[in-house]
């Protein structure tokens, strides 16, 4: 995976997915890139500083358990 020094990201997904992501995020009033910086920042928030109170989602929780 090739890394610039732009800001820019660029990634190939399926049309269906985009296609759902795009309709939910219109619901939300939300734009892509706004979606994708607030998922970004909490999960570079959840992986340099781990929750003291367990796994933040359902998905670590299955996997400590």
């Amino acid at each position: 995976m090739s890394v610039g020094n732009s800001g820019r990201i660029v990634i190939e997904v399926d049309t269906e997915l985009k296609k759902m992501l795009y309709a939910s995020l219109e619901k939300e009033n939300l734009t892509l890139k706004e979606w994708f910086v607030r998922n970004a920042t909490s999960y570079l928030r959840d992986t340099e500083q781990p929750s003291l109170f367990g796994p933040a989602n359902l998905e670590e929780q299955k996997v400590a358990a």
